[in-house]
């Protein structure tokens, strides 16, 4: 926990303190707020969110009933030949856990990797999954945070994720290493809050915006302040200098 450590060091100035992060979201964002002090911001590349160019995105919003239906579908074809390693993404445990025993008796060879399980059986199906011996997975978010898997052929997004930044997460598991990827995103009702951030990532990346997600809208929560994102400043707080900011090119 950042605030258990930071409260057993010493205060300013006798202090640095550095933060590191993949992505900028509003909650880490309102985290260094709390332990930063007119900051310099080093970024690589931009500094906007952003997928993957080298990811084909495919965004099919569907029925949650008919979403069992289309996966069996679309594994035909991408994993016809039962050995291209695709991974696929559910939200929570139970439901990784059940489309895990519903491909089984479909007559595929897949695991799961999640929370409920225990380290041994993740590193298993983990090394099933890199060998080609089980190249069919299906995990969460946590589960799958920080993983490295070379050569996934297709990300297939069973569920939307919570924030658009895990869905980028998410969909670059694939096209590694310079290498091309596929993506095929379930995108249902349940999902529309996330339906203008989602079209603005894809107009970025050149992607085709399906007709049926232009139907949500194009709204994006706003942010109520540059520094603090959505949070805001706590209550008499006054915002913080603005950082200065270094941009590197991607070059």
């Amino acid at each position: 926990d950042v605030r258990t450590i930071v409260a057993a060091t010493a205060r300013p100035p006798a202090r640095q303190t550095a933060m590191f992060t993949a992505t900028w979201p509003d909650s880490v964002r309102a985290l260094a707020t709390d332990f930063l002090t007119t900051p310099v911001t080093v970024t690589v590349g931009s500094g906007e969110l952003t997928a993957n160019h080298r990811v084909r995105q495919i965004v099919e919003v569907v029925d949650p009933d008919r979403k069992d239906a289309r996966l069996l579908q679309l594994l035909a074809k991408y994993h016809a030949d039962r050995k291209a390693r695709v991974l696929v993404f559910a939200l929570y445990k139970k439901e990784a856990a059940r489309v895990e025993v519903a491909l089984q008796r479909a007559g595929y060879r897949c695991r799961a990797i999640h929370g409920d399980q225990s380290q041994e059986q993740r590193s298993a199906a983990l090394a099933g999954f890199k060998s080609g011996e089980c190249p069919l997975l299906i995990a969460t978010d946590v589960a799958a945070r920080g993983l490295d898997i070379p050569d996934v052929e297709a990300v297939i997004n069973f569920t939307f994720p919570l924030t658009i930044e895990d869905y980028i997460h998410r969909i670059g598991r694939t096209g590694r290493a310079g290498k091309s990827g596929l993506s095929h995103t379930f995108f249902t009702l349940h999902d529309k809050s996330n339906a203008g951030a989602l079209q603005n990532v894809l107009r970025e990346a050149s992607q085709p915006v399906p007709d049926e997600l232009l139907k949500f809208g194009s709204t994006v929560k706003k942010k109520e302040h540059k520094l603090y994102g959505a949070f805001g400043p706590k209550e008499g707080e006054a915002p913080t200098k603005a950082p200065t900011k270094i941009t590197f090119g991607d070059d």
